[in-house]
């Protein structure tokens, strides 16, 4: 049985103070949650406050990106090694925000994800077609060229250390979600990849995240789903009594 992953992805929301408040509110309304790992991404310069706040809980912490290299002449980029020396445990990679903004390519999401397995994180690297992409019925071809450009040149034992996130682009922060059918039948096509690549072992444990619009309203539904195994949450994570209802859900 994998135990879900349930990540909150704060994305640029929440100063220092603010992120000590909401970790504090959330530690009680989480505190019986063993059933999931329950992980807040926070902005860079809120984590020490997140690590902080989170201590002597069951709240672990993570970065939103990271860079590729260990240090450099590299303005504004932060490294695995940073983030796991000021508590991080997690780690996202990909994500498609980061791809439409900020250049991110197949190839720079397989060197992140290395460095941060590297320096001990535990990447949600993020997957997941556009909405052109699957109108036009190509949402496998996507993610299975995101899939081989990712995750194609890590071994077994790498991937083992890792979680991905299954986020059509078309439900991220637009209020569309996924059916859960339709998300079910995108992360059965990932773990058949995962097989394919690395072996049974490795895809049955392999846990896969939903992201796109989840809610308290919708999460039972789509956590119903035998293929999901956890959510990445964008805007209701936010919101400390919403996130702790959708981990508790």
């Amino acid at each position: 049985m994998r135990k879900p992953v349930m990540a909150a992805n704060w994305k640029m929301y929440k100063t220092a103070a603010e992120t000590t408040a909401a970790i504090e509110k959330l530690k009680p309304l989480v505190a019986g949650s063993a059933h999931a790992d329950v992980v807040v991404c926070a902005p860079f310069v809120d984590l020490p406050a997140a690590v902080a706040a989170a201590q002597g809980s069951n709240i672990e912490v993570g970065g939103q990106d990271v860079f590729w290299l260990k240090e450099g002449a590299y303005t504004g980029e932060v490294s695995a090694s940073m983030l796991a020396a000021v508590g991080c445990r997690w780690v996202i990679i990909g994500h498609s925000e980061r791809r439409q903004y900020f250049g991110e390519t197949d190839e720079t999401v397989a060197k992140k994800t290395v460095a941060a397995l590297e320096a001990g994180l535990k990447p949600i690297v993020c997957v997941g077609e556009r909405l052109e992409q699957r109108e036009a019925g190509s949402t496998e071809a996507v993610l299975a060229e995101q899939f081989s450009g990712g995750f194609g040149g890590l071994t077994a034992e790498q991937f083992g250390g890792l979680a991905i996130a299954y986020e059509p682009v078309w439900a991220i922060g637009t209020g569309k979600t996924a059916t859960p059918e339709m998300a079910a039948d995108a992360h059965r096509f990932l773990r058949a990849q995962i097989r394919s690549r690395f072996g049974e072992a490795v895809a049955e444990a392999c846990r896969i995240l939903y992201g796109g619009s989840v809610k308290p309203e919708n999460v039972k539904a789509l956590m119903a789903q035998e293929e999901l195994d956890g959510a990445l949450v964008g805007g209701a994570s936010l919101d400390p009594v919403s996130f702790a209802a959708i981990v508790n859900s």
